[in-house]
């Protein structure tokens, strides 16, 4: 059995939610294998969209920090020095 859609299998289940369904990740492959009533269930994972989400993540981690830092340098241009 194949399930085939489109998304990496870590978005799907968590470390305990593995380990209650007996699934063994092959990160390497990207593939999710884990047992079933009428078998081995395979999910098969995309390097291109796994690539994709990582770059997409990293965008998003980059724009926080800088607002962050923006936040931080507009806070202490606007505070008054103290006499």
């Amino acid at each position: 059995m194949v399930a085939d859609f489109n998304g990496t299998y870590q978005a799907i289940l968590g470390c305990p939610s593995l380990t209650k369904f007996m699934a063994v990740p092959h990160y390497s492959y990207l593939l999710l294998k884990m047992p079933t009533e009428k078998g081995v269930l395979t999910v098969k994972g995309n390097v291109y969209t796994a690539y994709t989400c990582e770059e997409e993540s990293l965008k998003i981690t980059k724009a926080i920090d800088l607002s962050i830092r923006m936040a931080e340098t507009t806070n202490q241009a606007t505070q008054t020095p103290s006499d």
